[in-house]
């Protein structure tokens, strides 16, 4: 608010018309229903602990609500009173004074406050208003006199025609008071104007009118008079008499400069696309507009990065968010938030986002609106938008539109004018800077996860032997990619490599490295790499990429049908291994070694029997380590609730991240494995060793109908037959070996391998019309669900699996 000020009085009066105004509303009971950010100022209490308390422990206004004797009913109160002023609120009549108030931080304030009885819902409530008197603080002259020999500020009433531009104050009023529906809204507007608007008086004639910032006056303007019989220091013995003036072209400029600078502080406190679209158009209502519609392009809202060229008819756009201060639910038919459409080529929507420019439409006429309406199919915006004022402005970053908002005012507003389409362009464009900002973070973010999944495997849940759960997940620092990984890799012989490792560092660095050392491993576990040797060609390989190549690797191998694991370590912390015997947890202890990239550290690997029912947990430090924190604490929290009883391997991974996820302090990634280690029944197992001869391949075949007849797969007989006579033969007829030996293992499917003593792998030949051989293992790569060889030093193996959930058809096909 402005004011006129007496000629002669200190340059702090300067600032008297723009004393910020806080705004309460109490109830019946003397509790506070609304408190506004101006209360909040004032007297230091935020609005969640003042809704819903005694207003008389908030303001200095205690016990004045409660009824009293009657007094004083209309006027103003001079005095001050430590405890508060007597408010009294009898009848219609509304009551003003002056108190002190004891500030958190500030201290002692002088206040001026007003209160109003409110007629409607609910018997007693009332509009108080406040304002800090210091800002009116009289000055010191030079000869020792003080304003407050000449001058008495009071707050006071007085109808708002008594003034210049009443029109202009009665439209500014609701500025002041809460965000209400437009019904309570005009009812309170309605009682202010009737019992009288909130003045200063500055004397006992002089009064200037409490008005919100917008559209008061910049200036005073002071005329003189002859000497009158109270006389105020001005030139020539004249006094001086404020009389306030209107400059509502000043006004209206700062009233959008201190909206745009409200709203820049409002919106952008994240960077989370949805909250932001939130903020953006919860920003403009109702202190700018009643309606506010913000739509976005599918690009943009499915964060798929920037969007490609210009809009055109064919752009599907998002309807994100609606903000209005009419009946609830009045537009949720007609403009449901979440609706994809393509606006129509004739309607000012697709003018604004084409071309880019605010439009503005200072009165929807009915004709035009019925024009805007019949675009639409089966909706009807007519009573919606007739007669209203609209203002489209566009959403652009680096000249490209993202979105647009749809801002509307009701009849019984002023429409939007010129001014209006700057601050709103203004509003667009900071938006559109928050809104790009949050767009290319939920963009890298996608694409963040993206990689990440990418590189982490997709781990079968059975494996020979052995069932797998897993659990990833990413740290709480920005980015939410790292280098932590976990793998299965399914080895010769039923058996299963496990794996676990943590790049060093966090970002798509440590990302890409991560794949790097992941793709290595399962290359190098295929081909049957010994635990420590693996490990150190790891450690190699992380050398030739890079002095910064440095991640802590476990490794193991479970041989379900031998009941061991075979483990090396480059500095990752040890496996735990809960028994099934006793549900006891112990962690391995096993050589820790050093991570791979320090370079010439040797590795050991260590065996370890296990039985049926055992569970191995492997898991990154992320899990146990927490900062300030010793890790063996970490430690032995990740034993306690390994070995807690669980129905299922999930619900086993899910008790370990509950109960060490929890804690504060954790930011790191979290990759977590365990592997229930059911081996495999001797039964289920049968070897046989065959001689050098061909007439073995007869026999190896008899053997193996017996052996799944016995296992009643008489489905699997004959495919299995033929593939195993093509390998028996082609031992007999390429190699020299001096053992052949013939392995059959059902688990969920069926396991064939035949080893022999040559260390040169089988190949996959391409045999012509007229070669009479080279076609063995052709025809085992069409029957066997999957198929392999491995080599190391003491000769190969070449096996396949045949799938025994259905019938396994011969199809060779020469």
């Amino acid at each position: 608010m402005d004011s006129g000020v007496p000629p002669g009085l200190p340059q702090q009066f300067d600032a008297a018309g723009r004393i910020p105004l806080a705004v309460v509303v109490v109830d019946g009971d003397g509790l506070v229903s609304h408190w506004s950010s101006g209360a909040r100022r004032l007297f230091g209490h935020p609005k969640e602990e003042a809704v819903g308390q005694p207003a008389g422990d908030l303001m200095p206004v205690a016990g004045a609500l409660a009824e009293e004797e009657p007094g004083v009913a209309h006027g103003v109160y001079d005095g001050y009173d430590e405890l508060g002023p007597e408010l009294h609120a009898r009848g219609s009549y509304p009551t003003a004074g002056r108190a002190k108030v004891s500030h958190p931080e500030r201290g002692r304030l002088d206040v001026l406050w007003w209160a109003y009885p409110l007629i409607g819902p609910g018997p007693g409530r009332h509009l108080v208003l406040a304002a800090d008197a210091g800002q009116l603080r009289p000055g010191i002259h030079e000869d020792g006199a003080t304003d407050a020999d000449f001058l008495r500020i009071a707050p006071g009433f007085a109808h708002h025609t008594e003034f210049a531009h009443s029109d202009a104050l009665a439209r500014r009023l609701p500025d002041i008071l809460p965000n209400m529906g437009p019904a309570e809204s005009s009812r309170i507007i309605a009682q202010v104007l009737e019992l009288g608007y909130p003045v200063l008086e500055f004397s006992r004639h002089d009064r200037v009118p409490v008005t919100p910032d917008w559209g008061v006056p910049r200036r005073p303007v002071v005329r003189y008079e002859s000497p009158a019989a109270e006389p105020v220091a001005a030139p020539s013995g004249r006094r001086a008499v404020p009389r306030p003036e209107l400059d509502l072209e000043y006004a209206a400029v700062r009233e959008r400069l201190e909206f745009l600078n409200d709203v820049s502080g409002r919106i952008g406190s994240s960077l989370d696309l949805a909250r932001t679209i939130r903020e953006v158009t919860s920003a403009a209502v109702p202190r700018f507009t009643d309606f506010a519609g913000t739509h976005l392009r599918a690009a943009v809202l499915a964060g798929e990065g920037f969007p490609d060229g210009p809009p055109d008819v064919t752009t599907i756009w998002h309807r994100v968010w609606v903000e209005h201060n009419d009946e609830p639910g009045r537009w949720d038919d007609t403009v449901p938030v979440g609706e994809a459409i393509a606006f129509p080529e004739h309607t000012p929507f697709f003018q604004c986002m084409v071309t880019g420019e605010p439009v503005l439409i200072p009165r929807l006429s009915e004709e035009m609106g019925n024009r805007i309406s019949g675009e639409f199919e089966k909706r009807d915006l007519r009573p919606l938008i007739n007669h209203r004022s609209m203002l489209l402005v566009p959403l652009k970053a680096r000249d490209v539109v993202l979105g647009f908002m749809v801002l509307m005012r009701r009849p019984d507003r002023e429409p939007f004018d010129d001014m209006d389409r700057t601050t709103g362009a203004e509003l667009a464009a900071r938006a559109g800077l928050v809104l790009d900002n949050a767009r290319m973070y939920t963009y890298q973010e996608n694409v963040a996860e993206t990689l990440q999944d990418s590189m982490l495997p997709q781990v079968a849940p059975r494996m020979a032997g052995c069932d797998i759960a897993t659990r990833y997940l990413p740290g709480t620092r920005l980015g939410r990619i790292g280098g932590d990984w976990f793998d299965a890799v399914k080895l010769p012989g039923s058996r299963t490599a496990l794996v676990v490792g943590d790049v060093m560092g966090h970002g798509l660095n440590s990302a890409a490295m991560m794949g790097q050392l992941r793709t290595a491993v399962q290359t190098m576990a295929a081909m049957e790499t010994p635990p420590a040797q693996l490990l150190r060609n790891l450690d190699d390989l992380a050398q030739r990429l890079g002095e910064q190549y440095l991640a802590t690797c476990l490794y193991a191998v479970y041989d379900p049908i031998g009941s061991r694991i075979q483990i090396a370590n480059a500095g990752h912390i040890p496996p735990v291994l809960v028994r099934a015997e006793d549900g006891s947890a112990e962690l391995l202890d096993i050589p820790t070694g050093a991570p791979v990239g320090v370079g010439g550290v040797a590795f050991e690997t260590l065996t370890v029997r296990v039985k049926p029912g055992d569970r191995l947990v492997l898991c990154t430090d992320g899990l146990v380590e927490v900062r300030g924190e010793d890790i063996g604490d970490g430690l032995a929290a990740l034993c306690a609730s390994a070995a807690h009883p669980a129905a299922s391997m999930d619900d086993a991974c899910d008790t370990i991240i509950r109960a060490l996820n929890t804690r504060d302090g954790r930011k790191d990634d979290v990759a977590l494995l365990m592997a229930r280690l059911n081996g495999i029944p001797d039964g289920d197992v049968a070897e046989y060793e065959l001689a050098l001869d061909p007439r073995e391949v007869s026999r190896a075949r008899r053997m193996v109908r017996e052996r799944l007849l016995g296992w009643s797969l008489p489905d699997a007989v004959e495919a299995a037959e033929l593939m195993v006579s093509e390998l028996v033969t082609n031992v007999m007829n390429h190699t020299r070996s001096r053992r052949v030996g013939l392995r059959l293992v059902r688990t969920d499917a069926l396991l064939c391998e035949v080893t022999d003593d040559e260390p040169a792998p089988a190949t996959l030949l391409n045999a012509g019309q007229g070669d009479e051989s080279g076609r063995g293992l052709r025809v085992v790569s069409a029957l066997a669900r999957e198929w392999g060889t491995s080599s190391t030093a003491h000769g190969k193996t070449v096996w396949f699996e045949q799938a025994l959930t259905r019938k396994a058809p011969i199809r060779y096909h020469g």
